[in-house]
């Protein structure tokens, strides 16, 4: 009998990185991975073929919306086939037998750091330092056996890397998560589908968003949220992304042909399942 052949999934960061755990939780464990160390890296990765699925991370409940990967969904047109809300527990992690007053640098990537930021600012004679990935940071701290230096990851990474915890949980809200999305360069039809994510312009006038957004009321669809992004090279014009969530398919078919002939350029980045938040 034939083996299946593994799930190929693109990654940002490297193992342990938060990447590679949202990409176990909504793929199991069972995959090959393909580590990126940008977010441009990991585009080119899906675009090339060099991976079945990307995971990529695009807002955080304490950070807020990583706005740089909204351009690369725009530039890449990739169809978003799903979500994962990762909780996200930050750890201060250093060298076995490191002291906390030894410490002169931290470093990690930098939603890792802005997640952290009221710890951080507690700290004195520290240089926080930011890096491409949380794992690469801890990856650098074990192998150099650094002294002076910490890096901010997660468990996953302290083990790896033989690293001791020096501060537990040091994100500033407790209840801490990231959204991840799940790109495919090719259409899916994904059943039981009930969230959709959107992007669209509208006309520079007053009321004009205003009218969509009372479609999307009227039609009983819950707007979960929006985001305007510059368009590069036309100052003071926006595009609006928006996700939205529905109960009846055949509301959100209604008011999507209702919004047809209220906005330009819409375009419909995916519609997949609405994933669940647990906090742990």
């Amino acid at each position: 009998m034939k083996r299946k052949k593994k799930l190929t999934i693109a990654i940002q960061g490297i193992a342990t990185s938060f990447h590679e755990v949202a990409a176990f939780t909504y793929f199991g464990e069972d995959i090959d991975r393909v580590e990126c160390l940008t977010f441009h890296a990991l585009c080119e990765s899906l675009k090339m073929g060099a991976c079945d699925f990307a995971m990529m991370a695009i807002e955080n409940s304490i950070a807020g919306s990583i706005l740089p990967n909204y351009f690369l969904l725009q530039d890449y047109h990739f169809n978003i086939v799903g979500e994962v809300y990762l909780p996200i527990h930050m750890h201060l992690l250093a060298s076995p037998g490191v002291k906390m007053e030894q410490i002169r640098t931290i470093e990690s990537h930098p939603m890792a750091i802005r997640q952290c930021s009221d710890y951080l600012q507690r700290l004195k004679g520290v240089e926080v330092r930011e890096s491409d990935d949380t794992a690469l940071s801890a990856k650098r701290v074990g192998e150099g056996r650094l002294k002076d230096t910490a890096a901010i990851a997660n468990e996953y990474a302290a083990k790896k890397f033989g690293l001791q915890i020096l501060e537990k949980r040091i994100e500033t809200h407790k209840k801490n998560f990231t959204r991840f999305l799940v790109l495919s360069r090719n259409e899916v039809e994904v059943p039981g589908a009930n969230k959709a994510s959107l992007s669209f312009e509208v006309r520079n006038e007053a009321g004009s968003l205003a009218d969509v957004l009372m479609t999307f009321k009227d039609n009983e669809i819950n707007l979960t949220k929006i985001q305007s992004i510059p368009i590069i090279g036309k100052p003071n014009e926006y595009s609006i992304h928006v996700d939205v969530e529905w109960k009846r398919r055949k509301n959100y078919d209604q008011c999507i042909q209702r919004i047809l002939r209220q906005v330009h350029n819409l375009n419909i980045l995916g519609e997949y399942k609405k994933a669940k938040i647990e906090y742990k």
